[in-house]
């Protein structure tokens, strides 16, 4: 594979739209990506394909898009479940069961999300449901949606603050109805797809799981772990590196870029291509291209 700019390819697998959480349209999003230089962008939106056809549909001339998806997961393992990420690339956005699986789990985002704001309207915090949904445009609703009313309403200065303990991150936070890991990398591997472990050893967002959970995952078919991330520290980092090679699991790295909700940017960290030629291979879709 060869870089349309010249130097080595830069390949970011992990980006969101307004097709879920993010502030770019995904006809923006691409549009970003290749004003960054990117060679390779996957769109991961969470728990949602709607950003795909619009995004290929806009693809700039030279940058290649992986569609995928990030699917919101549990581990019960430990008690309460322990929530986690799985990037979810190439698969078949037509498969049945993981079809209704990403509708259930977008109908109780939305039903946790409402919930959410009855909450924080009992407190006597001016927020609106209907400006909320509204904000989304139609795209999956998160915390992030509910983060931008609260900044909105001048009650916090950022996403990082309304995410806080006072706020979403504890007090008026509600648990999810997120897909069982195991069931989801099944789900994954069953529509042609590839899964990836979403910055597994993050500390700062929250508890992570033991080593031994992704080796059992790798054993059920994982096929890899997103390691260069924003919210992995050098240390975490080296330790998912030597944990990927153990195992015998692709590494990535990659953005999570959100637009204006973080302030990380595209291209921020750089999957590898030999990690990139294994993806594809192992998807059931193609890579689109500009």
């Amino acid at each position: 594979m060869t870089s349309r700019t010249g130097s080595a390819p830069r390949i970011d697998l992990h980006a969101h739209s307004t097709a879920s959480d993010g502030t770019l349209t995904p006809a923006e999003l691409v549009g970003a990506a290749f004003h960054a230089g990117l060679d390779v962008l996957a769109i991961t939106d969470h728990d949602t394909t709607a950003g795909w056809a619009p995004a290929v549909g806009a693809l700039p001339p030279g940058l290649r898009l992986i569609r995928g998806a990030e699917l919101s997961c549990r581990w019960s393992g430990a008690q309460p479940a322990v929530p986690l990420h799985l990037l979810a690339y190439l698969f078949d956005p037509d498969h049945p069961e993981l079809v209704a699986e990403l509708a259930r789990v977008r109908a109780a985002r939305e039903e946790r999300g409402e919930r959410m704001v009855g909450l924080l309207q009992a407190d006597g915090i001016d927020v609106n449901w209907p400006d909320i949904l509204a904000g989304a445009g139609g795209g999956t609703v998160g915390r992030p949606h509910i983060a931008q009313a609260l900044i909105r309403a001048g009650l916090v200065d950022s996403v990082r603050e309304a995410f806080g303990p006072d706020w979403l991150g504890e007090r008026y936070r509600l648990p999810k109805e997120d897909i069982d890991v195991f069931r989801a990398v099944r789900l994954v591997r069953e529509a042609g797809g590839v899964p990836v472990f979403a910055h597994p050893r993050a500390t700062r967002r929250g508890r992570v799981v033991p080593d031994e959970l992704i080796a059992e995952l790798a054993a059920a078919g994982l096929a890899g772990l997103e390691t260069d991330h924003e919210d992995h520290s050098p240390a975490e980092r080296e330790h998912v590196r030597a944990l990927a090679a153990e195992l015998g699991l692709l590494v990535t790295g990659s953005s999570d870029f959100h637009g204006t909700h973080k302030t990380v940017q595209l291209g921020a960290f750089s999957t590898s291509v030999e990690a990139y030629e294994r993806i594809v291979a192992e998807g059931v879709t193609e890579v689109a291209s500009g």
